[in-house]
Formats: structure tokens, sequence, C-alpha cells
């Protein structure tokens, strides 16, 4: 059947909000967080949602997801509230549809001035090619 593939969903949150609330802006730590928490359990990353407010039913969700063989992961639950329209709709869907959802709820990172400023640049020059590092 092959190994348990995994959507890692993450919150698009505008850079205005770096300030207010770095994590959900920072995509970027949302999908490490994911990663390591599939690489721990032998699970692939196949897919990564960038999404806010996304209703369960949308297609980009559910596109070749498989019952029994996929499986949605997120950071947490503020990070799974900001990025679909309902959470409770959502996991309706995916029992409807058997396929699990899970958080992974490791502590945030704690954000000082210097990692706010990469975020941002990352974010706000991503034409010019500068990846943040």
């Amino acid at each position: 059947m092959g190994p348990v593939r995994v959507t890692s969903i993450a919150s698009l949150t505008p850079l205005e909000q770096l300030d207010d609330d770095p994590f959900l802006v920072d995509s970027r730590s949302q999908y490490a967080m994911c990663a390591r928490w599939a690489a721990e359990r032998g699970y692939v990353v196949a897919r990564e949602l960038l999404v806010r407010a996304l209703r369960p039913d949308h297609d980009a969700l559910w596109d070749g997801v498989l019952p029994g063989r996929d499986l949605f992961v997120a950071p947490s639950r503020r990070v799974l509230e900001s990025a679909l329209a309902s959470v409770e709709e959502f996991t309706d869907e995916c029992l409807r549809r058997g396929v699990r959802v899970e958080t992974v709820n490791d502590a945030e990172p704690s954000y000082d001035a210097e990692m706010k400023a990469r975020v941002h640049r990352r974010l706000s020059m991503p034409t010019a090619g500068y990846d943040g590092r």
C-alpha cells in the first residue's frame, strides 16, 4: 500500500500580523514542525497547503486524498482555526471520508527581533530570490 502520505496545513497569515503573531505568519516554521512530526512516524509529506479560511469541502484539500493512506497534519488547533473556515466541519468531513487529521502540538518557537526580521525579509522579498537564510 505504501507509506502514509501527509498533507501539511499551514496558515496563510498576512505579513502585517508579524509582530502580533509571528508563528502564524511564519509558514516555514509551521511546515518544519509538521515535517518533523511526520518523519518521527516514518510518514512522507506529500503536500503542503498554505491557506486561510478555506472551506472544508474545497477541492484543494481533497485532491488525490485516499482513505487509510493519507492524513492531514497541522502544527496546532489555532493554525487549523486560521487556515480553515471551520475546524469542526473539516474534522467531520475527515471522519466521513475516513481520513485522519492530527495536530503536532509542540511548543511554538519564541520569536526575538532577529527571527522576526528574517521572516519579514523572506516574505517581503520572494521575487528577488531571497530565501530567508
